[in-house]
């Protein structure tokens, strides 16, 4: 039996995303993001404020990489949710990740991600809520280990973790896994 809940959003568990891009000195920059996704065969929509570091450089650069994250990097990904690079210009650097250049995109790719899809910005378009990204997918990339024999992604495989928005919590497969704003506090005291 299901139960109206009335309009309320923040019950929903949200799937997790990191978006990369490069800054003006071609350092890299991440953050998660959980308002958004695939929105279309081969679009994604980003919705964000527009006063974040990564907004800036995606509008500089017309470009920006999308990965889903696996709970192996739950810590460094929370922790790109917590620092701003407004704040924190090497935030990426404290997080012991690494990153290589998109050779279809000027973006970043982050090698610990597993999944990531390659995108060029479509529109961005200023909306009463904030601020929407639209970005054409222009090539996915997803590391074997999350491939099953077939070369389809398995799920099980890509580890994937969702953002609870009442509990602030991160789940994966039912299990919490990790705390937002909690797990990845480790690299704002470098």
């Amino acid at each position: 039996m299901m139960k109206d809940l009335g309009v309320q959003p923040f019950l929903f568990p949200m799937p997790t995303y990191m978006i990369a891009t490069y800054n003006e000195n071609d350092t890299v920059d991440v953050m998660m993001m959980a308002w958004g996704g695939i929105c279309a065969e081969n679009m994604v929509a980003l919705n964000l404020e527009a006063d974040h570091k990564t907004v800036e450089n995606i509008r500089k650069r017309q470009a920006f990489t999308l990965s889903v994250p696996g709970t192996d990097t739950l810590k460094e990904s929370d922790f790109f949710g917590i620092a701003s690079a407004n704040k924190m210009a090497d935030k990426f650097e404290r997080s012991g990740l690494h990153a290589i250049k998109s050779e279809r995109v000027d973006a970043p790719i982050i090698s610990e991600y597993p999944l990531t899809m390659e995108c060029t910005v479509v529109e961005m378009q200023e909306q009463p809520y904030g601020l929407r990204i639209l970005g054409k997918i222009e090539r996915v990339l997803a590391d074997e280990k999350v491939l099953d024999a077939a070369g389809k992604i398995d799920a099980k495989k890509l580890n994937a973790f969702v953002f609870d928005q009442m509990q602030y919590g991160y789940y994966a497969i039912g299990e919490k896994v990790g705390q937002a704003w909690q797990s990845g506090k480790e690299w704002m005291k470098k």
